[in-house]
């Protein structure tokens, strides 16, 4: 009797095997594993790694519209109730969901969701009463649409190829600086309230910070695999004896829609009605089109994926993905959907196609119903992931040819204005300005793109209405 139940059981077990083996199989062709050096596992490690770097968007953003505070939800000058539960909710969905597109779609390592900066303008304004919560997912609406035809009519390509090699190269180098800032002022190792100046190293969170640099810089000189992503679990872990890591009361909930209905294709297009809407949606914009230039060839050119030139093969498709994921996301409640320079943590750790996407995808939609666990994430553990990734990136600058003042120039000024003013696409905005200017005062005008000057336009406009 066992003899002949033993016979299927061995054949349902082969024909399993060779199931799973022709579904990896499947995958590791979609996905093009083996062309670009990688594999499963440092796919998985890649994705996850990625989310935990930017798993803090889940717990600003709700902040950045609503306000920081106790308060749960705004009122807005229409009396619609905005809430942060609402906001949190819809940020989780349509991050998983836009970097699910990116990775099927565009395959590559990118994830996306609502970019630092529109968030904080816009939600201040809500807060302050001078635009309606309508209003403002109407400016996101318009600056996506403007996104959206360029990536179609193929302007945007244009205006990459038109810029210089030096300039491309140096995008990585500068965003490099700017993560590792960024984890400096997160954790608290770097103050700038009031100048530049150093923390406070008897805080416990400052002390943990120091100790994830090291377990990560420790597991990278041992050529450990994921090293970036064991820093963050580490820290986080060990953050909660010292008070660093809050723990929740609960790790499911169950997300509740009953407050979504107000964010989701809420447009006052009326209260759009006033001069200063057009700057507004210039900012969005260009601040946008600038951010995800410089992360997707940055992010990129740490993954060797650039060409000679320093373009991107392919890189009209991840255009495409954040300018639709702008439009989506404002009709879901969502400020300015971005491609996050975070992405860079997953490249680090080996991620190179669209299955580090769909981890990070289903890391985000996974949180919709785990929420309260994946904000436990503390400053002081991914603080350390971004400065460590941020110093990796530096390594770019020795491309840019420094004997050659007039081509050096321009990545100074990108990296100084990204890292000191605190925004990648100021960075790359005066970076591009100061190397025309140079190009011209010094009789090389000819080196120039026509397009470029041009592009010089919207450029100084940016400076002087942002």
């Amino acid at each position: 009797m066992s003899a002949r139940l033993s016979q299927p059981v061995r054949l349902w077990r082969v024909q399993h095997t060779q199931l799973c083996k022709e579904e990896f199989f499947r995958m590791e062709k979609f996905f093009k594993l083996k062309e670009r050096g990688t594999t499963v596992k440092t796919e998985i490690i890649a994705g996850l790694t990625t989310f935990m770097t930017m798993a803090y968007v889940l717990a600003v953003q709700p902040s950045a519209i609503v306000g920081f505070g106790p308060d749960p939800f705004i009122t807005d000058v229409n009396g619609v109730v905005i809430s942060k539960q609402a906001i949190l909710i819809m940020c989780a969905l349509i991050s998983g969901l836009v970097t699910l597109f990116m990775g099927l779609y565009a395959n590559f390592p990118f994830a996306l969701s609502t970019g630092m900066g529109t968030n904080f303008l816009l939600g201040a304004m809500l807060q302050s009463g001078q635009l309606s919560f309508g209003a403002m997912m109407a400016i996101v609406l318009i600056s996506g649409v403007i996104f959206v035809l360029l990536s179609v009519f193929g302007i945007r390509d244009l205006i990459v190829r038109m810029i210089p090699k030096n300039i491309k190269v140096a995008i990585s180098a500068s965003i490099g600086f700017f993560i590792a800032y960024l984890g400096f002022k997160n954790t608290g190792i770097g103050t700038y309230a009031d100048g530049i100046g150093m923390g406070d190293f008897t805080q416990p969170s400052v002390i943990l910070a120091l100790v994830g640099l090291l377990i990560i810089a420790v597991l990278t000189a041992f050529k450990v695999k994921g090293a970036i992503l064991y820093g963050i679990v580490a820290v986080t872990v060990l953050g909660i004896p010292f008070g660093v890591t809050q723990l929740p009361a609960s790790i499911f909930e169950v997300p509740s829609f009953a407050t979504v209905s107000n964010v989701c294709f809420n447009f006052d297009f009326k209260g759009l009605l006033s001069g200063s809407t057009l700057v507004l949606i210039f900012i969005a914009f260009f601040g946008d089109f600038f951010s995800t230039l410089g992360t997707v060839l940055g992010v990129a050119g740490k993954a060797k994926m650039l060409d000679e030139d320093g373009n991107l093969p392919g890189i009209q498709k991840p255009f495409l993905v954040d300018a639709v994921g702008t439009v989506v996301g404002a009709c879901t409640g969502n400020t300015t959907i971005t491609t996050f320079v975070e992405s860079s943590a997953g490249v680090e750790a080996g991620g190179r196609t669209g299955l580090t996407a769909l981890v990070t995808s289903a890391c985000f939609l996974l949180a919709t119903f785990l929420s309260p666990l994946f904000v436990i994430i503390p400053d002081a553990a991914t603080g350390p992931a971004l400065i460590f990734v941020g110093f990796l990136m530096i390594s770019g600058i020795t491309e840019v040819d420094f004997s050659n003042f007039s081509e050096a120039f321009g990545p100074f000024v990108m990296i100084m204005f990204g890292t000191f003013c605190g925004s990648i696409a100021t960075g790359i905005a005066a970076g591009i300005l100061a190397h025309v200017f140079i190009k011209v005062l010094t009789g090389k005008f000819k080196e120039i793109h026509p397009g470029m000057y041009v592009l010089c336009v919207p450029l100084i406009m940016y400076f002087i209405f942002n």
